[in-house]
């Protein structure tokens, strides 16, 4: 949703446009193509703004976009974000000439490959090609089967559990990275100590993003993902309750904070204990503000985030302009300011504004209590976190700065 709320520049804007450009980019090398079906999937659709056909990245096109991206960004890390649709889609072949330009372009800079997956294509030699390019892969997991199969069916239809399990298991006997991302949907809701349980058993390492769409209902074609500011849409059946995704967070938390401190690891978990150290988040979504994080498609074309796909979001294409030039452009940074300055006074005032900074823009679509727009449709649900985890923050957040472990509080009784 685009505010009309003239941003505001402050000193961090000012140093941030003043400073070496450090951004990240999410490659989409496949577009919106996908193997998979999934009902609450936002990307699904994308392929309609080019006509309904995303052919693959070109080799051409691939070079000048990591030959950009090496060369423009600061940071002497750089992580390449794989993404789609799927991005397995794009062959073997490709990703082999990738981490050929990766090393021909590399200037000394560290390489790191990130990407996201649904699993159904992995096989031995998937795997060795990350293993050997040190990959980290996300897998896409929802929790036990029913839960799993209730939203993510191929294209036909079919359920999905057993070849995902199945991809898990060969990424860990073949020894490459991972980690699980899960939505929290509609049919998650009260069950959170079970999914963290089963998941925490595959893997230590765990994402879990709340699934709160609205759609358009289409005869003959799967429902069309839009804004809830369009006035033939009616929320998603998959999507969770901002009470629900609260709960079910808290209920994981309580798994955690009892038994896996230092051994598994949240997302949430770590972005919250980081705004409560003051340490900028790895999480775009909980920073004061955004815009890192460019998203380039298949034809080269860029947009400001991954969500915002859209084409009043576009800022350019590679062939005709660089990602730096994109990247510093007055509507990115705009966009960045935007997630900061669009939010209404109820929500600034908020206690716990500091650890959420009104989470992502993409679920800014309730008013607040005075009227004022913007105000994220989670709210209550992250409050109730807040509050839940309150005490047990405070006190991993005093172990840290004494040097001692946050693990120390599992030794605790912390009320």
């Amino acid at each position: 949703m685009k505010s009309n709320k003239k941003t505001t520049l402050h000193l961090g804007d000012v140093a941030k446009m003043r400073r070496t450009p450090a951004f990240g980019t999410m490659v989409k090398p496949i577009g919106s193509a996908c193997n998979l079906d999934c009902c609450y999937c936002y990307y699904r659709d994308k392929g309609e703004i080019y006509g309904g056909t995303m052919p693959r990245m070109s080799d051409e096109l691939l070079e000048t976009y990591i030959k950009q991206y090496i060369e423009g960004v600061s940071q002497n890390n750089v992580v390449f974000c794989w993404h789609g649709g799927e991005p397995l889609l794009a062959g073997l072949p490709f990703f082999r000439k990738a981490m050929e330009l990766q090393a021909k372009y590399a200037g000394g800079k560290i390489i790191e490959n990130t990407l996201q997956t649904n699993g159904l294509l992995l096989n031995e030699e998937w795997c060795s090609l990350f293993r050997d390019n040190n990959f980290l892969v996300g897998l896409s997991l929802d929790g036990p089967e029913d839960i799993h199969d209730a939203f993510r069916k191929d294209c036909g239809g079919f359920p999905t559990f057993a070849k995902v399990m199945k991809a898990a298991d060969m990424m860990t006997r073949c020894g490459v990275e991972f980690n699980i991302l899960s939505t929290v949907n509609a049919r998650s809701e009260g069950r959170g100590a079970e999914v963290y349980k089963f998941l925490s058993g595959i893997n230590p390492y765990l994402q879990f993003l709340p699934v709160v769409e609205y759609v358009k209902m289409r005869e003959g074609k799967r429902p069309l993902i839009v804004s809830p500011d369009d006035e033939t849409a009616v929320p998603a059946p998959w999507s969770v309750t901002a009470k629900g995704y609260g709960q079910f967070m808290c209920d994981v938390f309580d798994e955690w904070i009892k038994f896996d401190v230092g051994s598994r690891f949240v997302q949430l978990f770590d972005v919250t204990l980081a705004n409560w150290c003051g340490v900028p988040p790895s999480l775009c979504a909980f920073a004061e503000v955004c815009g890192d994080g460019l998203v380039v498609e298949h034809n080269g074309d860029v947009y400001s985030c991954d969500h915002f796909v859209y084409p009043e979001y576009r800022l350019g294409n590679i062939k005709d302009s660089d990602l730096v030039t994109m990247y510093r452009s007055s509507e990115q940074q705009a966009f960045g300011r935007d997630k900061r300055d669009a939010l209404p006074m109820e929500c600034k005032r908020c206690n716990y504004y500091f650890l959420c900074h009104g989470e992502c823009p993409k679920h800014r679509f309730e008013y607040a209590k005075n009227g004022e727009p913007y105000m994220n449709v989670l709210c209550e649900g992250y409050k109730m976190f807040f509050r839940h985890t309150d005490p047990y923050m405070r006190r991993m957040k005093t172990l840290i700065e004494k040097g001692q472990p946050a693990s120390e509080i599992m030794r605790e009784n912390i009320k």
